[in-house]
């Protein structure tokens, strides 16, 4: 029988050898956490390396993503498709073993993983996805989701802001089969950590409502066990295992310090951890009695057996819930899901009714969640504002996240990677730079969840220029991946609700006003165009002049000016752009047909800043915008300060057209 501590090895000269071989990478973490790894991977995590999408295996997160190597490791070892040549091309282009994890990249990888603290949040949207479908698909006598989430912490994820939002939460929903394992090695990039670390973590998760298993030695097999096995144990909570590490264990010169943390340890620092450690084996040569001992591929393939077991019975027993959970776990929608979105839209343009479109994006809710059980939404404290519920929300379907922006988003980043749930939140517009990182990673792993960010604009109004949004919209429209939607009406928020739900490799965020919007009229040509996120909404009787673009609620400045333009004999088209990146997808005929490169007189409104529409107007063209904070005074009084209003559009027009 080979002894843990050279299992435990086999990951520490795996891990360091790819960072030497690379050139680049972080070997210390690896080599501290490899004993941790060796027990959980082998002994507690519930895995099949031949699927590792099976859908009631353990999650596993890393959330110091910078330790990637003992990841890649462990997949490498445990019997995952993940080659000795993979390995060797450790942050490589085009290697599944990318510097940080990338998640879709690499088999194993739950999620992407780098910026501290927020693995950890996922993993709390993991947990609670669990706990959420165990509690509508179990049965009594049929337990089919019964699985836990394991993320494993450094000292950084834990200083993270984001790591307390979550924490708390996670704390207060009591999720039993959340564990998390913090590797306390005391160090970090600028050395040891004392001089600015120094809380009492154990303490702190406590007073969160977690368990806290303290003092366990990271680097002895047997504390290791122990600790995991009470970690399993029920509770009610989440538990927290603690455990002493040391930063590149092994090495004899670079052990316990910042040294090894981030650079490669070098050629003979590497010869002398291989001597230090008793491994006198090749380069990249796992021996045969130690590869045995880590493959999990037969361990895997008993405990999924196991379960393709238990869903056979649960079949037979449940059948209508046994497809649906189907459904719900592979991401398909309903057939049809769509039908009564459109007929709101509908309902909507004939209601000749003026409304912020939060409280159109309110009735879309209330549609969805009838028509989709895998909807789960909440809102960061800004439910009665955000207009995020409906009749009838319940803890199973709504969730008050309370004021954590950054851990709201990344914990419904983790419900969409665990499966079976579409998320929505809701915060303010201007509050979306809480969660903006998060909201980055969604869109670098293309998850479709949906941000609802309402009180859009310097039309918020009193609340001031904190509150009033103004790079916000460039900044999203400008992230890779990112749908960004700003209707101007309740029609155009029901479209954009349906695109948000249809989509499947992105992430929506829909911006949404407080301030009353103009319902515009449509003929059905115009009607069907929305879809493709820019169409024409007034066309001159004359030959076109110029055009008016615009976005939410300066779509009916813009349409009231072109009135006043076309009266006085100019021919002005308006354009509603309520998607710009949906538009750029189109084909080049319907770009062309919706903004003729032959008119050069264009101008673009928004509430917004307006660098963004420069490559639409062009050096011709013009831009009325907000390019500095706003002011605290009525709404109104805000647009007029900064000509968001018809007499300046129509002005600006004129004088352009005139020119």
């Amino acid at each position: 029988m080979v002894e843990s501590r050279m299992l435990a090895n086999a990951i520490r000269v795996l891990s360091m050898d790819a960072v030497q071989r690379a050139g680049n990478g972080h070997p210390g973490a690896p080599m501290g956490m490899a004993d941790i790894m060796e027990v959980l991977w082998r002994h507690f995590l519930k895995h099949d390396p031949a699927d590792p999408n099976w859908p009631d295996r353990d999650r596993f997160v890393l959330s110091n993503g910078h330790a990637s190597m003992v990841l890649y490791s462990v997949l490498h070892l445990s019997g995952y498709d993940l080659s000795v040549e993979d390995l060797k091309n450790f942050r490589q282009l085009g290697s599944p073993t990318a510097g940080h994890p990338e998640y879709g990249d690499c088999p194993g990888v739950e999620t992407t993983t780098g910026p501290l603290g927020q693995g950890f949040a996922m993993s709390v949207g993991m947990a609670l996805a669990e706990k959420l479908l165990a509690q509508d698909f179990n049965m009594a006598d049929s337990e089919v989701i019964d699985h836990r989430t394991w993320v494993v912490v450094g000292d950084g994820c834990l200083m993270e802001g984001v790591s307390h939002e979550a924490a708390s939460l996670a704390g207060t929903l009591g999720l039993e089969k959340l564990i998390c394992v913090y590797d306390q090695n005391g160090i970090s990039i600028d050395g040891d950590i004392s001089g600015w670390f120094t809380e009492d973590v154990a303490g702190r998760f406590r007073a969160y409502g977690w368990r806290v298993i303290e003092n366990v030695d990271g680097h002895d097999s047997e504390s290791i066990e122990n600790a995991l096995s009470t970690a399993v144990s029920e509770c009610g909570k989440p538990t927290l295992v603690c455990c002493r590490t040391k930063i590149g264990f092994g090495s004899p010169n670079k052990e316990g310090s910042e040294s090894s943390h981030g650079s490669a340890l070098g050629t003979e620092e590497v010869s002398l951890v291989r001597e230090n450690l008793g491994w006198d084996f090749p380069e990249w040569r796992i021996p045969d009695e130690i590869a045995k001992a880590w493959d999990q591929t037969e361990r895997g393939a008993r405990v999924h057996a196991e379960w393709d077991q238990k869903i056979a019975a649960y079949k037979k027993t449940n059948e209508a819930r046994s497809v649906e959970l189907s459904r719900r776990l592979e991401g398909e929608l309903p057939l049809e899901w769509f039908v009564e979105l459109d007929e709101l839209a509908r309902v909507e343009q004939s209601s000749g009714q003026n409304m912020a479109t939060r409280k159109s994006s309110e009735k879309c809710i209330a549609k969805l969640v009838d028509l989709l059980p895998e909807v789960f939404g909440g809102s960061a404290d800004l439910t009665g504002s955000n207009l995020t519920s409906w009749e009838g929300a319940g803890p199973s379907r709504y969730l008050n996240y309370g004021v954590r922006e950054f851990a709201m988003t990344s914990i419904t980043n983790g419900m969409i990677l665990h499966g079976g749930f579409r998320t929505f939140s809701g915060t303010f517009l201007v509050f979306m730079e809480y969660a903006r990182n998060a909201v980055r990673l969604a869109s670098l792993m293309r998850l479709p969840n949906i941000f609802v960010y309402t009180h859009d604009s310097i039309a918020v109004g009193e609340d001031g220029p904190t509150h009033q949004p103004v790079e916000q919209l460039t900044n999203l429209r400008t992230t890779p991946n990112l749908s960004t939607w700003r209707p101007c009406d309740g029609v155009e928020t029901a479209f954009a609700w349906k695109a948000a739900i249809s989509s499947h490799d992105k992430p929506t965020a829909l911006v949404l006003s407080r301030q009353t919007t103009h319902l515009q009229s449509r003929n059905e040509e115009t009607f069907s165009e929305i879809s493709k996120g820019a169409y024409v909404l007034k066309e001159p009787e004359n030959d076109l002049q110029g055009i008016i673009m615009a976005t939410g609620s300066e779509v009916s400045l813009a349409m009231q000016a072109a009135d006043v333009l076309n009266r006085e004999g100019f021919a002005v088209r308006v354009v509603s752009m309520p998607c710009v990146d949906i538009f750029l997808e189109q084909d080049s005929s319907y770009r062309e047909s919706i903004l003729p490169s032959e008119i050069r007189v264009r101008l673009a409104v928004e509430a917004a800043h307006p660098d963004y529409w420069r490559k639409f107007v062009g050096l011709e063209g013009a831009v009325i915008g907000v390019d500095t904070y706003g002011k605290s005074a009525p709404g109104s009084t805000v647009m007029e300060v900064f000509g968001l209003n018809e007499e300046n559009v129509a002005s600006t027009m004129r004088n352009m057209l005139e020119a």
